[in-house]
């Protein structure tokens, strides 16, 4: 979109019970009920690839660093979470945590050189997998499908901000 939301209308039944079904359909097609392997393959969980792809990222930006508190706003997933996932990472050889300066209860988290190698792996097996999927949508609707992924994607920010307030 061009920034202008469009206005917004009660939806009919029948289109929230489409919308409910092939966001399920997605879910589980795309294989993200699987727990123990992203759906490119890496036997890691979601999350963990998650985290991973997020670190590994913000690696790559000099200076940066990142919180638990930072990585559970971008995951979506609360701080108690977080820490258990970070906990998993570092016992895994894949993180290194350490208290933030001045803050000695906020936990700054970067990845190792092994956990760098495993983001490196999982990226591009999440690149491979999307080229596959986008090859797959013909080619003039794939504007109106990253459109329409936008849209569900603000329309899920929206509710999350309503519900956080």
């Amino acid at each position: 979109m061009d920034g202008k939301r469009a206005t917004t209308s009660a939806p009919h039944a029948g289109e929230v019970e489409a919308l409910r079904r092939s966001v399920h359909q997605f879910v589980r097609r795309f294989g993200l009920l699987v727990v123990r392997q992203t759906p490119c393959g890496t036997p890691v969980s979601i999350s963990y690839a998650h985290a991973l792809m997020v670190l590994l990222t913000r690696g790559r930006e000099p200076g940066t660093t990142t919180s638990h508190s930072d990585l559970a706003g971008v995951l979506g997933i609360d701080k108690s979470n977080v820490a258990r996932l970070c906990e998993r990472m570092v016992k895994a050889g894949h993180a290194t945590q350490i208290a933030a300066p001045g803050d000695g209860r906020s936990r700054l988290v970067a990845l190792t050189p092994a956990g760098t190698r495993l983001g490196q792996r999982v990226e591009e097996g999440s690149r491979e997998r999307f080229t596959r999927v986008t090859k797959s949508i013909p080619a003039n609707k794939r504007p109106l499908v990253l459109a329409a992924l936008a849209d569900l994607n603000a329309a899920v920010e929206t509710l999350a901000q309503m519900e956080e307030s």
